[in-house]
Order: C-alpha cells, then structure tokens, then sequence
C-alpha cells in the first residue's frame, strides 16, 4: 500500500509541528531543538497515523540516539522514560492551539 502525499494544510501542519522542536529535548531542558515530524501509531496497532497526528523529535530521539533513546529503537522503553505518544501529541496540540 503506498503512502497518501500530505495535502497543501497537512504540509503546513507538519512545518508547524517541527518548528516547535523537539518536544522530548525542550522536556530535557532543551528547548528548540530542530525537529522532523514523527507519526504517531495507533495504539495497539501498526499503522502509521494521519498526518496531523505528528509530534515533533530530532533525529537523536526519532531514530538514531538507540534503544532507550530514540522511538524507532524501542518504543516502549521510549514511552515509559519520556510519555506516551498520545500524551506528547496532546502537548502538541495544546501548543498549536488546537485543544478545545
């Protein structure tokens, strides 16, 4: 199955998800580090989410820093150090300013 290409909104979406920096640095006393966007994954399950549900990571902690370290390295040890991928996303979208 390929990929859907992000739409013109989900693009600009995702460009302002990154420049928050990486959320698990700014946690760390980091704040503004560069950031690429990381889907996040359903819970229970291995799809990939929608292109709003992004949060933002350096590579450090997206897929090079190893397990413990980065998320694609052991997501669960991941989530138990810095929170849950839904937590995060909520975080993000209370920045962004898209909480209710």
């Amino acid at each position: 199955m390929k990929k859907r290409p992000a739409t013109r909104l989900e693009r600009e979406h995702m460009g302002r998800v990154a420049a928050l920096g990486c959320i698990v640095c700014e946690d760390l006393g980091y704040p503004g580090s560069p950031a690429c966007v990381h889907h996040i994954h359903k819970q229970g399950l291995s799809i990939r989410a929608n292109h709003f549900d992004t949060i933002p990571l350096c590579p450090t902690h997206h897929q090079n820093g190893g397990f413990g370290v980065a998320i694609h390295a052991g997501r669960k040890t991941w989530e138990s150090i810095y929170g849950t991928e839904e937590e995060l996303l909520a975080r993000v979208k209370e920045r962004l300013g898209l909480t209710k």
